[in-house]
């Protein structure tokens, strides 16, 4: 049974047409009537492209017809017509007579219901054409008009000349045209692709040309579909059997050999709707064309390898490509030829009997050998691969295929490194000197190979799987020194693939490997390095997991993360089982430790020494981290400028030479923390948005939105942060087995509670972290986990609050304390973390008056000495309500300028708003000195305040507490209020103040 297409319910990646459409139709509209011809392969959605664009016009009308499959000379004005009866239906036969005086005129010829046409008169054909560009023009008099004219590679000539005569005729603006096409329909002679040029050379006639869609936007399409994302490896196969055509992808994104990962059929409706035009072409063309469907196996096929496969005397094959090409079904390049569409070149493949099959794949396979340089060096080994299996010639299929990995694997292509060794895997058990043919290699070598191409290939959870299959096979007594360093390597690479995952066993795995890898033998300061950083990395429970046990043991061998990364140094420097990769990954480990301990001095120069050493070995990856590891610690000693500067520079770096390195995202969000911490919220934003469009690993995207809803709710966006807090919660991030991941979401979903003031949840969200985790063990982002818990503590402790809600506050504000006691101090920013986190304890326990000034004055303080500007802001604000209790209202207005000034210029709407708060309840201005302005029906800054209040329901006391006033002074403002609003009493006024809309 033929499968059913499911549409795609979102439009995805049309953005630019669509934009110059719309700017194409405001010109038309406005300025002078034009033209937009929409070309494209079929499938490719020009249709549903034209159709979304009108959907979305504000006004106007809209007037579609299509032209008919009845060969090139189809039936007559067939889209004009649909178009007229359109007309007809919503305006009326008045709308024909207005066109044509005296009657309907010449529509009567293509609308019979209009009446009699009139007899045939030599110019009738001119005088229709006329009154149909009158019909339209008129029409378009009081609302704009849109006609669309779909498929005009099927229209007819008289549907052409119309065509032509509207577009050189529209002198006045209202009328847009939009017409399809099928590029790839268009053959050599067709009479529309000699028209196409004459009609764009035509004044406000634009050409648009409909691309297929890119990976990105085959994956969010199929997203749509399906209702879930597809895994890269899946996306891969899905863009790569469409071609990015979406009509293609509506039928293969929704098919269950898609989800599996399969390479499924071409579908049946779209194998007949390839096919059936080749039915015209001659045997020879056919032959040659079923040849060529064999042989092009990376999408195009050298002319001189087609020639030696087809067999044909040399004018007999040129003769059945020129018609093959004219046809548009194969494209010539200079010396190579490619189908139009890879669904065709499967669709003439699948049409091969089996016995034909397997001869062309074999002599493929063959003249590959004889003409080796008919085939670029890159390809060879994997063509030859793909053709030996194709004829069932294992043993060679299987040496091909290794050597096709070898090669994807030295040109650093580690997807089709990994596809080539799984398929020697495949073939293993088939073939009896498989080992031979793999220079040696056992299958579990192999296997190890293979799951270090899926780790390279960002495929963790395969490399898992590969590498527990293999080590289930090496469970003998084996102790030599090969054995021991394959199931080492093994252990490894699992452990690797667990830390990608974010899951549990990686380090258990590693400190394993660490236990039977022979020191001697190759790789072994790698995993030495290796276990350092993910050991530094590791979540620290307080009730221990079986990866921190190993952990604890280790350290208590002597083998700590610092004692670790420098045996990777020695050994490499020793040349047993080192590498320099290896030693410069351990030199930036080592660099971090000392720098979280505040050690500039000991720990840039080891930084600085691993990124160099990566930057001669070409490692764009490691060099990557280094920088953006330093870039990290140096934010958190309060050293945002020259964080930055590192982090640009090697970004620029690697722009310029051409990498894309995986740890970029991670750089970002390193770049977009320090914009943050600097107040530079837009920025910020702006660099975290533009790498979540790019689709980032579930590891990547929780950085980066970490620092997103941080940002968008210091912007007053709390609509952006709540968004991700559920995804987060979903997928169980808080239980990530590394520290700074769990850190980073906690600080994004504590930051967007306290936003929505849902005090309860942070609270209960800050205990659980507390009692669990001992953040003390990462001060770096545990300091400001303790600020933002503290101020939860605080806003629950306030006056007013429920008593369950201040005693929740009271036993997390005895952990927070607890923490913060046992937590190291390194730098400024994290004695302004500690000072502020102080100052909210205080203030929770009711401390005095004074002595609660005194806090907030000393974190103002301890905030200067740093450059973010947000948190110094944050805490004068603090500092400022603690003035104005203290009565240094002077003193409290000052500051509350400074906190409006520095939030208006950070774009923090909410802080701003508070400082503006703090300033109408003070009574004063927020710049230069001035006094707010005079509200209205003439009352004051202070007595619109008041009124405010007073409209709520508060007495003259609540007032007087409200804005730092006393209740005498309240009562002469109440009193002044009532006299200038002309009203009696209390109630009065609020009822006046609510119709004024002070209220």
């Amino acid at each position: 049974m033929p499968q059913l297409v499911q549409a795609c319910p979102v439009f995805v990646g049309r953005e630019r047409p669509l934009r110059i459409l719309g700017e194409h139709a405001e010109r038309s509209h406005r300025e002078s009537s034009g033209m937009v011809l929409v070309g494209g392969d079929a499938g490719v959605g020009k249709s549903r492209l034209v159709g979304e664009f009108t959907a979305a016009l504000d006004t106007g009308a809209v007037y579609t017809g299509g032209c008919l499959q009845l060969g090139v000379d189809g039936l007559s004005y067939a889209p004009f017509t649909a178009v007229l009866r359109q007309v007809l239906r919503e305006r009326g036969p008045e709308a024909f007579e207005a066109a044509a005086p005296g009657g309907v005129g010449e529509f009567a010829r293509l609308l019979p219901e209009l009446g009699e046409a009139p007899g045939d008169r030599r110019e009738n054909r001119g005088i229709l054409f006329e009154q149909v560009l009158r019909l339209f023009t008129q029409a378009a008099l009081d609302t704009p008009l849109t006609v669309v004219l779909e498929d005009l590679h099927w229209a007819d000539g008289a549907t052409r000349d119309l065509l032509v005569f509207l577009v050189r005729n529209l002198d006045l603006p209202g009328i847009l045209i939009i017409g399809t096409y099928r590029s790839d329909d268009l053959h050599r002679t067709h009479p529309l692709r000699r028209l196409l040029p004459e009609l764009e050379r035509a004044p406000n006639v634009l050409g648009l040309r409909l691309e297929p869609l890119t990976r990105e936007e085959v994956g969010r399409q199929a997203a749509a579909i399906r209702g879930s994302e597809l895994p890269p490896e899946k996306l891969d196969t899905l863009y790569r059997r469409t071609d990015g055509i979406p009509l293609f992808v509506e039928s293969l994104a929704s098919d269950d050999a898609c989800a599996t990962g399969e390479n499924p059929d071409v579908p049946e409706q779209f194998r007949d709707l390839l096919l059936e035009p080749l039915h015209r072409f001659d045997d020879t063309a056919l032959a040659v064309l079923r040849v060529a469907s064999v042989g092009a196996v990376s999408e195009s096929i050298e002319h001189e390898i087609l020639y030696h496969a087809a067999g044909l005397p040399e004018h007999d094959l040129e003769r059945a490509l020129h018609t093959l090409v004219d046809a548009n079904v194969l494209r010539a390049g200079r010396t190579d030829y490619r189908f139009r569409h890879a669904l065709l070149r499967d669709a003439v493949h699948e049409e091969i009997l089996p016995g034909p099959h397997s001869r062309l794949h074999l002599r493929f396979a063959q003249l590959i050998d004889e003409y080796p340089d008919a085939v670029p060096a890159d390809r060879r080994a994997a063509e030859q691969a793909h053709h030996f299996l194709a004829a069932q010639d294992l043993p060679r299929a299987l040496q091909a295929a290794w050597w096709a990995a070898r090669r994807a694997g030295d040109t650093l292509a580690f997807s089709e490194e990994l596809d080539m060794l799984e398929r020697v895997l495949d073939m293993w058990d088939r073939v009896p000197d498989a080992g031979e043919r793999v220079e040696g290699r056992t299958w579990a070598q192999v296997v190890s190979s293979a799951a270090a191409a899926a780790l390279e290939a960002r495929r963790p959870k395969r490399a898992r799987e590969l590498a527990e299959e293999a080590l289930a096979t090496l469970t003998g007594d084996a102790d030599d020194d090969h054995t021991l360093t394959v199931r080492a390597e093994l252990l490894r690479r699992r452990g690797q693939a667990r830390a990608q995952l974010l899951s549990g066993g990686g380090v258990e795995d590693l400190v394993r490997a660490l236990e039977l890898h022979p020191p001697h033998m190759p790789e072994y300061g790698l995993l030495l390095s290796i276990l350092a950083k993910e050991s530094l990395l590791h979540r620290v429970d307080r009730e221990p997991s079986p990866d921190q046990l190993q952990l604890r043991e280790l350290a208590e061998r002597g083998l700590t993360a610092r004692r670790l990364a420098e045996s990777a140094v020695e050994i490499s420097a020793s040349g047993r089982g080192g590498d320099v990769c290896a030693a410069a990954d351990a030199r930036i480990t080592l660099g971090g430790i000392s720098l979280a301990e505040g050690d500039l001095e000991t720990g840039r120069p080891l930084f600085l020494e691993g990124i160099a050493r990566s930057r001669r070995t070409n490692d764009p990856n490691l060099e990557a981290r280094g920088v953006g590891n330093m870039a990290h610690f140096l934010r958190e000693l309060g050293r945002h400028e020259e964080g930055l500067v590192v982090l640009e520079d090697a970004l620029e770096r690697h722009r310029a030479l051409g990498w894309a390195s995986v740890h970029s995202h991670f750089n970002h969000q390193n770049r977009a923390e320090i914009h943050f911490e600097l107040g530079d919220l837009a920025t910020a934003r702006e660099i975290v948005e533009g790498v979540l469009r790019t689709r980032p690993s579930d590891k990547q995207r929780v950085y980066i939105a970490s620092v997103l809803m941080r940002v968008a709710v210091a912007q007053g966006d709390i609509a952006t942060a709540q968004a991700w807090v559920r995804p987060m919660l979903e997928q169980e991030t808080l239980r990530a087995h590394r520290m700074n991941i769990v850190q980073l979401a906690a600080l994004g979903i504590l930051d967007t509670r306290l936003a929505e003031d849902r005090l309860d949840t942070a609270l209960e969200l800050a205990q659980g972290l507390l009692e669990e985790l001992e953040l003390e063990a990462a001060p770096g982002y545990s300091w400001p986990m303790a600020d933002l818990v503290s101020e939860a503590v605080r806003r629950g402790a306030a006056p007013g609050r429920a008593p369950a809600t201040v005693e929740h506050a009271a036993r997390v504000r005895a952990l927070t304390v607890k923490v913060a006691d046992l937590m190291p101090v390194h730098g400024p920013v994290q004695r302004a973390h500690r000072a502020a986190v102080t100052a909210r304890t205080a203030e929770s326990e009711g401390a005095d008056r004074p002595a609660l000034l005194e806090h907030w004055s000393a974190a103002v303080l301890a905030w200067e000495d740093t450059p973010l500007r947000l948190h110094l802001a944050e805490a004068r604000l603090r500092a400022a309500e603690a003035a104005v209790a203290s009565g240094e209202r002077e003193r409290a207005a000052e500051w509350t300028r400074q906190v409006f000034e520095a939030a208006t210029a950070c774009g923090a709407a909410p802080l701003a708003g508070a400082a503006a708060d703090l300033a109408r309840r003070l009574g004063t201005g927020l710049g230069g000195g001035s006094a707010p302005p005079p509200s209205p029906a003439g009352l004051t800054a202070r007595e619109l305040e008041v009124t405010r209040l007073l409209a709520s329901g508060r007495t003259n006391a609540q007032i007087a507490a409200e804005l730092f006033i006393s209740p005498k002074t309240a009562s002469v403002h109440v009193s002044n209020i009532l006299a200038k609003l002309q009203v009696a009493n209390r109630a009065a006024a609020g009822a006046r103040a609510r119709e004024l809309g002070l209220a």
